[in-house]
């Protein structure tokens, strides 16, 4: 299974060791882990060094390497050119995609988005029906902007009326941040694999933000990141350490419901991603969404 590694202690060098990756501390081997089971390197820490030849092999295997800020929240994030044997091609369907697709496939995302907000708030005993009736109201591109009307509802409910989200705040939002990198990462490693360029979004467009496409197709899966902060303020701490660090990074591992059956996180962002690409090609809309999963899965993020 994908793993995803943080690096949050000052000093540490990162190297490559005959097919993994390994962390030092003043010369002296602290741990290991397979180059191949790497999902993405999350770093922290002042200080970090790491040899070339290390991001090499994690570009050739896709995996991305986020380097945050002390809020968490990402500042740079590093990937491969090269993501897919038919890249070019997939390139340029990507680029003279149609804007009646584009704004399909962005309705497709908010109300699956929506969906999953709906389904969360249930599973946390809050009424949902407001963001039911909310989705019969999503139009091509979202023209009446039902996102901010759910987002408005929704988070007092999730988090409490008293709640704002703030990327440069402490506490539930320092574990939002976090984990909005863990999944913006392996969206953005999705993406690069499946021969799209990250920074080509539906909706995003700020000129700025190079993983605009990353942060449209990871909308769909934040409910995931919300109810495990959720939990964490509740039966750990509001505090970003070890275990809510180890909670976080396993949601890529949560099972969603996707076709006949259940798929990984990661998995089913590469199907997304692809299914995508697939249909910038032919012109005709089929993205790969996830449903909403049982209360039970998300009840159980974050523990």
């Amino acid at each position: 299974m994908d793993q995803i590694i943080d690096i949050a202690t000052e000093g540490r060098h990162l190297s490559r060791d005959r097919g993994f990756l390994k962390v030092s501390e003043n010369g002296t081997e602290i741990g290991r882990t397979p180059l191949d089971q790497i999902a993405g390197v999350i770093v922290h820490a002042h200080g970090t060094t790491w040899s070339s030849s290390l991001l090499v092999e994690l570009a050739e295997r896709g995996a991305a390497v986020v380097l945050c800020g002390a809020n968490h929240a990402p500042r740079s994030v590093l990937l491969p050119l090269e993501g897919h044997h038919a890249q070019g091609g997939r390139l340029r369907a990507q680029w003279q995609a149609k804007q009646p697709l584009i704004k399909q496939a962005w309705k497709q995302v908010i109300r699956t988005k929506v969906a999953m907000q709906a389904s969360a708030l249930a599973a946390m005993g809050e009424s949902d029906a407001p963001l039911r009736m909310m989705l019969r109201r999503i139009t091509s591109g979202d023209g009446t902007n039902i996102e901010a009307q759910a987002a408005r509802y929704y988070w007092p409910r999730m988090m409490g009326e008293g709640f704002r989200r703030d990327t440069d705040a402490e506490g539930v939002n320092s574990l939002l941040n976090y984990g909005y990198t863990v999944l913006r990462a392996a969206t953005a490693r999705a993406v690069v694999a499946s021969g799209l360029h990250p920074s080509i979004g539906l909706h995003h467009s700020n000129r700025g933000n190079a993983f605009a496409l990353a942060d449209d197709l990871m909308e769909p899966y934040r409910a995931l990141v919300d109810c495990a902060a959720r939990h964490l303020v509740t039966y750990n701490s509001p505090q970003v350490d070890l275990a809510a660090k180890q909670a976080l990074a396993r949601l890529i591992a949560a099972d969603l419901p996707l076709g006949d059956g259940l798929t990984p996180v990661s998995v089913s962002l590469t199907k997304l991603a692809t299914s995508l690409g697939q249909s910038f090609e032919s012109g005709k809309l089929a993205l790969a969404l996830p449903r909403p999963p049982d209360g039970l899965i998300f009840r159980g993020l974050g523990r």
